[in-house]
């Protein structure tokens, strides 16, 4: 097991990795709109969010040799359902290659964000 870091992603504020490769596969950990470079949230809105969260996963993603051409599986999490058709665009801008996903409503996420994604991806 190979724990994944790199400072081109926010650091984890918690006891956890940025992700974990094991069998070929990357498990990243939910990445929120943090930027790594002030490590406060990126934005107010859903759009700016959604975006920093997609840099985000994409840095760790590369880090572990990975890309969001391979991702199998992707979780996504929103503070508001209302806000599914912006998410649901930057998304697919990025997913291109069409992984499973589940995405749900949570009542708060850390830092008050608005959305988190988390990827499983083939190395």
């Amino acid at each position: 097991m190979q724990k994944i870091h790199t400072n081109t992603a926010p650091a984890a504020v918690g006891p956890y990795s940025q992700a974990i490769v094991r069998g070929g596969l990357v498990f990243t950990s939910g990445q929120i709109a943090i930027d790594p470079e002030t490590n406060t949230v990126k934005a107010a809105d859903i759009a700016g969010q959604t975006e920093q969260v997609m840099k985000n996963l994409g840095a760790v993603l590369e880090a572990a040799g990975s890309s969001f051409e391979k991702a199998v599986k992707t979780t996504c999490f929103l503070a508001d359902m209302g806000d599914f058709g912006t998410f649901n665009e930057i998304y697919g801008r990025y997913f291109t290659s069409l992984p499973a996903r589940s995405c749900v409503a949570v009542k708060t996420l850390p830092k008050n964000v608005l959305v988190e994604v988390e990827v499983i991806a083939e190395i």
